[in-house]
């Protein structure tokens, strides 16, 4: 019996690497009996039935899992929004936030094209920019073209396991082949007719990039927020969590609750009001969602 990783899903294998070398395995049938799935990134125990082939016998416990695009043990999720092409979407940001931090994933948010940026559009970006760094969040501008703050993301990606993450057409692709570029992964040009990209990763791969593992992902195909309770999203907002702190009422929704400092602190500007109507909208999908048996 020996210790590996999965680094990579397709077809009903499961490619562990382990000391170097990679071993194609199955699952044992106990998985399908107990419904259980192995996932890329899952530390596993397999047995080699020699030096190419085994089979995972027992998955290890995970620290955390998304479901869609299906992976675990993720360190950090590199969180990549466009400034133009399409346009910056903080609505957009913020939903993958929420996602991100329910799950207990380090979220970095990578701004890319700046090279596209007028000055003009570039001072609004950064804006924004500098509110979701006033809350603590690690923010970069980036250019896979003319390398912009591509240096800066080095450092962050080594010795982790990361997940890229966002909107499709912002250049996923493109600034991991910027990081890598003997990978020469797949990119396409954003569809004039859809306003968006289309897919180019087909299945959830780990690859060796600035001496950690990325995750190159099809994204997220799902930002519902299907198993987060009203009362836990508060705290995917760290600057409404820290300031509810505050508030008269424990287990205060900041809505229509008396004394409410985060209400408060609104109406001051020491909270975005934007990033708080992002919250109540959210707060109102979670209410209004069909409750599961």
């Amino acid at each position: 019996m020996t210790e590996g990783k999965i680094i990579k899903a397709l077809s009903g294998f499961y490619y562990v690497l382990s000391d170097g070398k990679m071993i194609q395995c199955r699952g044992r049938g106990v998985f399908r009996k107990n419904k259980i799935t192995p996932l890329v990134g899952d530390n596993v125990i397999f047995q080699a039935e020699n030096d190419k082939e085994g089979y995972v016998m027992e998955i290890k416990p995970r620290k955390n899992e998304l479901i869609r695009p299906p992976i675990a043990n993720i360190d950090q999720a590199i969180l990549i929004f466009s400034s133009v092409e399409p346009d910056f979407s903080p609505l957009l940001l913020d939903r993958f936030l929420v996602i991100v931090e329910s799950s207990d994933i380090h979220p970095i948010i990578c701004v890319t094209k700046a090279d596209l940026l007028s000055e003009n559009k570039r001072l609004e970006v950064n804006n924004y920019l500098d509110y979701y760094r006033s809350i603590g969040y690690e923010v970069l501008l980036l250019s896979s073209k003319t390398d912009e703050g591509i240096k800066e993301l080095y450092p962050l990606l080594a010795d982790t396991t990361s997940v890229f993450a966002g909107q499709s057409g912002v250049g996923k692709s493109s600034l991991i082949n910027a990081l890598n570029p003997s990978l020469q992964l797949k990119t396409d040009e954003i569809s004039s007719h859809l306003g968006r990209g289309k897919h180019t990763t087909r299945h959830v791969e780990l690859i060796d990039v600035c001496g950690g593992l990325v995750a190159d992902t099809p994204g997220f195909s799902s930002l519902d927020f299907t198993d987060i309770e009203a009362e836990d999203l508060v705290h995917t907002f760290p600057e409404i969590s820290n300031k509810g702190e505050e508030c008269k009422f424990r287990g205060c929704l900041h809505v229509n609750e008396p004394k409410c400092a985060v209400k408060h602190a609104v109406e001051n500007e020491e909270i975005s009001k934007e990033r708080y109507d992002h919250y109540l909208q959210f707060l109102q999908e979670i209410k209004e969602r069909k409750p599961r048996y």
